[in-house]
């Protein structure tokens, strides 16, 4: 198999079961009545204190009113509070429960020890050019969706 056939075939099965490991991972016994969806909500609104909406939708390159049916889900299974604004009332911020906060560790540790499993059979040597492989990814990614209108 040539190269570029055999970076395509690890990159398209590297994505299908990281997407299917990490719903395995997190949707456990006590984050059942959650998606993984959900989580990225959650990692989304973080432990820093308040964010408002558009700052979350933006972080995960969605609109607010897809936002806005995630987070009454989140709202109504006690993972977040929102609250308007005393100064404006317009303004909704969302700040994390302790449940919140908990399954926020939760997937923060499943996303620890993915990249330390990553980072574990390679040299120092040979880190800076997986990083610089995956940050040249991660750009197309960016480009591509933004030339196609998708992000």
């Amino acid at each position: 198999m040539d190269t570029y056939r055999t970076v395509n075939d690890i990159l398209v099965n590297l994505f299908r079961e990281i997407w299917k490991l990490e719903e395995n991972a997190l949707i456990t016994e006590e984050y059942r009545d959650i998606s993984v969806n959900d989580m990225h909500v959650i990692e989304a609104v973080g432990l820093e204190g308040t964010k408002n909406m558009s700052q979350i939708a933006k972080k995960l390159g969605i609109t607010v009113g897809s936002l806005t049916t995630a987070m009454n889900g989140l709202v109504k299974k006690h993972y977040v509070t929102r609250e308007r604004s005393e100064e404006d009332r317009r303004v909704v911020t969302i700040r994390l429960t302790e449940k919140g906060e908990r399954a926020y560790r939760h997937h923060a540790l499943f996303h620890e020890k993915m990249a330390s499993a990553a980072l574990a059979s390679l040299t120092e040597q040979e880190i800076p050019a997986v990083t610089k492989t995956l940050a040249s990814l991660a750009e197309f990614f960016r480009s591509y969706g933004s030339e196609t209108g998708e992000a």
